[in-house]
């Protein structure tokens, strides 16, 4: 759990009502910090525009066949057993390719730790298959920075309707100006949101 965990829940839960609600259902916090770039990128890649129940199923059946999943172990497995564990033909060829970066040492990660969100995120995106929302999966579970709000995330739009407006559409506008208001423990609203909709466990 990050350092600032508890300070965050007890402001949050001070300031709103509603999220102090979504605090209170769990006792589960945010698990340890991944220590491995290219573990947390292939959960997120696989994640992207998928419900968690789906992305959950796909996980399990790739990190069963590769439980180590570095990027050379990936290449090794190549195309045809990575499309076998249900992945499209576009995550594989983007966790192919990053695999390739990285074993080719095209990339580093050394250096993001030192970097601002931003500089990170702008980093991350230039890399094929890396968006926006899986960058900022990475921010969250990977370095753990405090205040990331994925603006993109579907489930987090769907949880701020259902918890927030009786399950009213909700204007992209309406998203920015509710995390607006978690600064500057954004990523830690997000993840009771995120936990509010599924039991499953929400790490990548």
């Amino acid at each position: 759990m990050p350092a600032y965990w508890d300070k965050a829940v007890t402001e949050l839960a001070r300031q709103d009502r509603i999220m102090r609600e979504l605090i209170a259902r769990t006792d589960e916090r945010l698990s340890a910090k991944s220590e491995d770039p290219f573990r947390t990128l292939v959960r997120s890649i696989i994640g992207q525009q998928l419900s968690v129940k789906a992305a959950h199923t796909i996980r399990e059946r790739f990190f069963a066949l590769d439980p180590g999943c570095t990027p050379g172990s990936v290449l090794k497995l190549g195309y045809d057993r990575l499309i076998n564990c249900g992945l499209s033909r576009r995550k594989t060829e983007y966790i192919l390719g990053l695999a390739e970066q990285l074993e080719n040492r095209t990339i580093d990660p050394a250096g993001w730790e030192h970097m601002h969100d931003e500089e990170i995120i702008a980093e991350l995106t230039r890399i094929r298959g890396i968006g926006r929302w899986t960058a900022e999966m990475y921010l969250i579970f990977s370095l753990q920075r405090p205040n990331v709000f994925p603006l993109d995330d579907a489930g987090l739009v769907r949880a701020i309707s259902t918890a927030y407006f009786s399950g009213e559409p909700v204007s992209r506008l309406e998203v920015r100006r509710m995390a607006a208001g978690w600064e500057p423990w954004k990523t830690v609203a997000s993840w009771y949101l995120w936990r509010s909709l599924t039991a499953l466990p929400v790490e990548y």
